[in-house]
């Protein structure tokens, strides 16, 4: 990419690099692969990470604005930022527990979830995706139920036009395939119309994967042989890929979405 490195890791490495030149009094860390943490805030490098790519010979041009943009622009306005402003732009996403070794839980606006994850709150803005903080919440004069309210809505209808791929197997189970690739793929787990929509396809109930933050894959509850080849495929994937969630599946009956990280089967729910 014309000076801008094309692995994930390194492109965020090289970023911070620029960053802390441009900000020596920020304390800027990396924490994933196209992820950095700004003064204790989340900042999500993969739509700039998008652009260099979708304009290789304008990498390092486009990484320089992207950067003197995010404290002139639209983060400034984070500070001030309203609900009115926010509420629009307000999505879901879900966690692993582990953010929490770099991140103070007090501080994150979150829900418990099942499978040893959280389902985290951002703010969508064109250019970058930022976390939704405790003291915004207060702030704002509102609790994390009505956030979590909120970015439900927005995730319903954020891709109307939702496109799902069936797949049927050799061992005869069946799979529904998510891929927007826009950041949300896992979050659509959360979707209030998800039971109704895939359960004709794959059955009362069915298994969820979401190994990384831009995997989907439904799969039906049976036979075992399908089941658990998916489940080694799942456990690859949560190891190779960016932004890992967790290898368990979760399993989605009408009732809403349990764990299943100790056993198959419900193992606590959330609606």
């Amino acid at each position: 990419m014309y000076g801008v490195p094309r692995e994930p890791e390194a492109f965020a490495e090289m970023v911070a690099t620029m960053l802390r030149k441009l900000q020596p009094d920020s304390c800027i860390e990396l924490v994933g692969p196209r992820e950095l943490l700004i003064d204790g805030r989340r900042l999500d490098l993969d739509n700039l990470y998008r652009m260099v790519n979708h304009e290789p010979t304008r990498g390092k041009e486009i990484v320089e604005h992207y950067l003197d943009q995010l404290f002139t622009g639209e983060a400034m306005q984070l500070a001030s930022m309203t609900l009115d402003f926010a509420r629009p732009r307000i999505m879901p996403r879900i966690q692993p527990e582990s953010i929490f070794e770099h991140l103070t839980r007090e501080q994150v606006a979150h829900v418990p979830f099942v499978n040893d994850t959280v389902i985290v709150f951002v703010t969508d803005l064109p250019h970058m995706t930022v976390s939704i903080t405790t003291e915004q919440l207060v702030r704002w004069g509102v609790c994390v139920d009505d956030v979590e309210a909120i970015a439900r809505e927005n995730l319903d209808g954020y891709a109307p036009d939702l496109e799902v791929q069936l797949v049927e197997s050799k061992e005869g189970g069946r799979a529904a395939i998510l891929s927007q690739h826009d950041g949300y793929d896992a979050a659509r787990l959360l979707l209030s119309g998800l039971y109704d929509r895939l359960a004709p396809q794959l059955g009362r109930n069915f298994y969820v994967a979401t190994p990384a933050r831009d995997m989907f894959v439904a799969l039906s509850a049976g036979p075992d042989p399908f089941v658990q080849r998916l489940k080694d495929r799942v456990a690859q994937d949560f190891k190779r890929l960016p932004y890992p969630i967790t290898p368990d599946y979760y399993y989605v009956t009408r009732d809403g979405v349990a764990g299943t990280k100790d056993h198959e089967g419900a193992q606590g729910e959330a609606a």
